[in-house]
């Protein structure tokens, strides 16, 4: 009866066994004390499975309200911590931590709670190693009374170290998951050794279900909440983008009213400027300003000018360096020019880049309605340049004429120049050939992919060099050139094209690309690509100073120069075929060295020279056979009587 009542009194095994001591000391029977032992164990086993059932409750009454409390977290990352919170609660564990799944192979630490060094969040965790790919393999949970020392556990060299740095022992891992998909482990760990009971295993167990189901709720959560974000941001961007045409479509209808009342390009722009705030500058298709409006800060008019042509390549307006924008003036095709806006403020909404975009065309409206002969003006100078490159043509004075009345000298020098962009877009360069040749009274066309441009000068490589440096740059590419001339009239312009092209293709063919060259640049091979440029003035061109030298002071520089080629460049050599002292042939060398220059032994230069010589030589010995031949025939002719040919060679 004493034993129920302290059982019923719910007091501790302690106390029992206190009851058998006492019994024990004063003697009681041996049957007593056998009964009574038999009670008291009774009693023992009771008290334990009811403290046990009492543990189960408590265990199963925290996870309810641990199920209660993560559905009020929302947020992943405070999810995750408040998961590892509870479980190291829930079981006493010294450390608790979450690992998830990659998108690869593997795992990473996302939280952890009783950490003492900061190697455990972010630990890549791989599918081969640890306690959690016995979880990810099997789907079922896993534990280890001693880690380190557990042979049956997969180890690694990087979990090891974190293990030993925080000194675990037991670790208990179970899934994360729902139905076959596991997406990550929940951990529990001890720094001593422990042995995991069935019923801590299960509760654990439950509590990753539980914390599954939380983590996929939160993500889904996340996942709505960030389309609801970004269709109240669409929602937002609709209606400005709304508000905006608006705007737009009031300011667009108004400029057309102002251009069909027949106002005029100044009336446009100062009523588009009151919309767009700033400056704006009306430019027509050869660069010059139609019309200001505003205080108008410096521009940099070489990236003006650029991006003038980028804007008619792309058809839209594009923006300069200093926050300024560029819009193309348009119409069928036709560069009728640009506007140049410099804003108050920078344009950080389509309203002013729309608005821009459709003042230009209301500009080019006007201005097609006020250039119609500019535009007829054009298409003559396009037949005028057909008909001068064109073998078939009228009459010189006819050409003459037209050119005069269209603003080209003709008859004044000319030089044409051929300019063939190695890449970028052909638009760009024909955009850039006819502003050009606005600009220096020329005529410009696209043949065959190549600018084909006539312009006043009398410099065919210095025009060459202008080109180049306003060309190349503007489409960011090289450009191969090749111009010939001057020329003077109608009749040479097809001839110097003629050369033009055979310099371009003569630098391509010697992998000179980028370059530019005349048929005087190109040496000897001028000769052969030029139609005008004769051997006379190629020799002369080559050691002429030699033999003016020679001509005026009856020296022999002419032949030191061929003896010493002759003898492989060998001044001793020389003079023992000149028959003269080694020193003479070296002063000799000297003079030839200030008449031609320092560098003209150098082996390009010294194979122009010696072709020079045996040219020179040829056409001396040509002279004196032709000058033999008519002396025999004035010998034979009667007295009195002279041919025309003598007559000329007086």
């Amino acid at each position: 009866m004493a034993v129920l009542e302290l059982l019923a009194q719910g007091a501790p095994v302690t106390q029992l066994e206190e009851l058998l001591r006492t019994a024990r000391r004063e003697n009681a029977s041996a049957r007593t004390l056998e009964e009574l032992d038999q009670a008291v164990r009774l009693a023992s086993r009771i008290h334990s499975q009811v403290s046990h059932a009492q543990q189960r409750e408590a265990g199963l009454a925290a996870l309810v309200d641990t199920a209660h409390d993560l559905t009020l977290v929302h947020d992943l990352d405070a999810l995750l911590h408040e998961i590892a919170r509870r479980a190291r609660r829930l079981l006493n564990f010294d450390m608790a931590y979450i690992g998830l799944r990659e998108k690869g192979d593997g795992s990473y630490i996302a939280a952890a709670e009783g950490e003492t060094t900061s190697h455990s969040v972010g630990l890549k965790t791989p599918d081969t190693s640890g306690i959690g790919s016995l979880v990810q393999t099997s789907g079922a949970p896993a534990w280890t009374p001693d880690y380190l020392s557990d042979e049956h556990v997969p180890h690694s060299s990087g979990i090891d170290a974190v293990v030993q740095a925080e000194g675990l022992h037991a670790i208990m891992a179970v899934p994360l998951g729902y139905g076959t998909t596991i997406f990550g482990t929940l951990y529990g760990a001890d720094r001593k050794v422990r042995y995991f009971s069935p019923d801590e295993i299960s509760l654990m167990r439950s509590l990753g279900k539980l914390a599954a189901i939380a983590i996929e709720r939160a993500r889904l959560f996340e996942a709505t909440r960030a389309e609801v974000t970004e269709l109240e941001l669409d929602t937002s961007r609709v209606k400005s983008s709304l508000t905006v045409q608006h705007r737009v479509e009031a300011a667009y209808i108004h400029l057309i009213d102002l251009v069909l009342s027949g106002c005029d390009p100044r009336t446009l722009a100062e009523a588009a400027i009151k919309e767009l705030s700033g400056a704006l500058v009306v430019r027509d298709c050869v660069g010059r300003t139609v019309v200001v409006t505003g205080p108008l800060p410096e521009l940099d008019e070489d990236e003006v000018l650029k991006r003038t042509y980028d804007a008619h390549a792309e058809g839209s307006p594009v923006p300069l360096s200093g926050g300024g924008w560029v819009a193309p003036v348009t119409a069928g095709g036709e560069d009728l020019g640009a506007l140049v806006l410099v804003p108050d403020e920078p344009l950080t909404d389509g309203f002013g880049v729309r608005l821009l975009q459709l003042t230009a065309r209301t500009v080019a409206l006007i201005l097609l309605l006020q250039r119609t002969t500019v535009v007829a003006h054009d298409q003559i100078r396009e037949e005028l340049f057909e008909e001068l490159l064109s073998d078939i043509r009228p009459q010189p004075r006819q050409l003459t004429s037209r050119a005069h009345r269209v603003g080209i000298a003709i008859d004044e020098p000319h030089v044409v120049v051929v300019a063939r962009p190695e890449a970028g877009p052909e638009g760009r360069a024909a955009a850039w050939a006819s502003s050009y040749a606005h600009r220096v009274s020329g005529l410009a066309q696209m043949r065959d992919g190549c600018v084909t441009l006539l312009v006043p000068g009398e410099e065919p490589f210095a025009a060459a060099n202008a080109v180049s440096r306003e060309l190349s740059p503007l489409i960011g590419h090289p450009v191969t050139i090749g111009a010939a001339g001057p020329v003077a009239g109608p009749d040479r312009v097809a001839q110097a094209h003629r050369e033009a092209l055979s310099c371009l293709e003569a630098l391509t063919e010697l992998g000179n690309v980028g370059c530019a060259a005349t048929p005087q640049q190109m040496g000897f091979l001028g000769v052969l690509l030029s139609e005008s440029h004769s051997v006379d003035d190629y020799v002369e061109s080559v050691i002429g100073p030699v033999l003016d030298y020679d001509n005026q002071r009856f020296t022999e520089l002419t032949r030191t120069l061929d003896a010493f080629f002759a003898s492989s460049s060998s001044p001793t050599r020389a003079a023992s075929t000149l028959h003269v002292h080694p020193n003479t042939v070296s002063r000799r060398l000297e003079r030839i060295t200030e008449l031609l220059g320092a560098d003209w032994q150098h082996p390009e230069r010294a194979l122009e020279i010696q072709l020079a010589l045996r040219l020179h030589r040829t056409r001396r010995t040509l002279h004196h056979r032709q000058a033999t031949v008519k002396g025999k025939r004035g010998a034979d002719s009667p007295p009195g009587h002279h041919e025309h040919g003598g007559q000329a060679d007086m």
